[in-house]
């Protein structure tokens, strides 16, 4: 008898434990379901929630209201929601309005086109001075225009007068304008925003003026900042009475580029460098003062230039028994990049005949081989 009340003790204790394994399941179920269940009510509160208009502030008034502009059109003077940090609404910024009360909601992030936001940005880059050879007017130059404004703005409030507005780079390819302008934001810690201007030439009506805004727009954003322009006779030409449609939405898009530039303040942190290699092509309203009033010559490099630029990249190289300038007085005629050119293939000869240093025999052949193929063009086309 007593095995038996042992028995049934047992086997009572193993269905509780079982219930309550079951129990623990089932709220652990019921949990999850009340979990969703409130995810399930939020989302049908925001889907019933009503739409939100997009809007621009215009000015920000003293008693918690700002001057918005819908994206309807009309302005408004509403007010702002209390959850709304005040120091991120400002003139500018992209805000959502209540549909109804026309109250602020939510500060949005600023639209970009993405062709933008693909370009070229260096944060502050590594390009020091030492590293430009030759250009020692240019660089003086330069850092009269575009590095004093940036780091001693005051200097010219003392005298006075206003900084040139816009800095023009012209001269042959590949003599250093992109390097240059690079230098000058490293000196500045500037963010080095680089844009080709044949990107704001697009297909349809207003997408080439729309960029140059938003390129401008980022420039300040990011400042301090250098806008370099590469190419501007690409929009930057003389302009005609065409009547074909793609000149004419090129002639708005330098008409919105001669705007933004017209709306530069001289004394900002942000400036602007343009090159080209046909200043003798670009329009007059381009190179009018108070647009770009520094027009700077980039030219080939003369001997003693030549000599400091062989010098810059032969200190990276491996090298053994060099004359720099025997190399210098051959390649009369070259630009920085070809001279830069010479060194890396120099090093590829070296490489390839199986040495872990550069001679004056890999020069040679180096030069041969570049200047060889410039005889080939040029007397191809002419």
């Amino acid at each position: 008898m007593a095995e038996a009340v042992g028995y049934d003790k047992e086997v009572l204790m193993k269905k509780i434990q079982y219930l309550e394994l079951e129990k623990r399941s089932v709220e652990t179920e019921k949990y999850k379901l009340e979990r969703r269940l409130t995810e399930l009510e939020r989302e049908v509160e925001r889907l019933r929630s009503p739409p939100l208009i997009t809007a621009t502030v215009l000015d920000v008034l003293n008693d918690d209201r700002v001057v918005v502009k819908s994206s309807s059109g009309p302005d408004f003077v509403v007010s702002t929601s209390g959850f709304i940090n005040k120091e991120d609404i400002f003139a500018g910024v992209r805000v959502a309005l209540n549909q109804r009360t026309l109250a602020v909601m939510e500060v949005l992030p600023s639209s970009k086109d993405p062709i933008v936001s693909g370009m070229e940005i260096i944060k502050a880059p590594n390009v020091p001075y030492s590293l430009v050879g030759g250009l020692e007017r240019q660089m003086m130059e330069i850092k009269e225009t575009v590095e004093l404004p940036l780091k001693n703005p005051e200097i010219f409030k003392k005298i006075g007068i206003e900084p040139p507005n816009g800095v023009l780079f012209y001269g042959p390819p590949g003599c250093g304008k992109t390097l240059l302008a690079k230098a000058v934001a490293t000196e500045t810690k500037a963010t080095f925003i680089k844009v080709v201007a044949s990107e704001f030439v697009k297909k349809y009506i207003g997408e080439g003026a729309k960029l140059v805004r938003e390129v401008f727009k980022m420039g300040r954003e990011k400042a301090p900042s250098i806008i370099f322009i590469d190419e501007i006779d690409a929009i930057g030409a003389k302009r005609t009475d065409s009547s074909v449609s793609g000149d004419r939405e090129v002639q708005r898009t330098l008409m919105q580029l001669l705007s933004e530039l017209d709306g530069f303040n001289a004394r900002g942190n942000v400036k602007v460098i343009a090159a080209t290699n046909r200043i003798d092509i670009l329009d007059e309203a381009l190179l009018r003062p108070g647009r770009f009033d520094r027009k700077i010559e980039i030219p080939l490099p003369t001997y003693e230039e030549r000599v400091d630029i062989l010098k810059i990249h032969a200190a990276k190289m491996n090298i053994k028994n060099i004359n720099i300038e025997e190399i210098a007085r051959k390649t009369e005629g070259a630009s920085g990049a070809a001279l830069k050119t010479i060194c890396m293939e120099a090093g590829m000869f070296a490489i390839r005949e199986e040495k872990d240093f550069v001679s004056q025999k890999e020069f040679e052949k180096a030069f041969n081989k570049i200047f060889e193929k410039t005889k080939e063009k040029s007397s191809m086309y002419g």
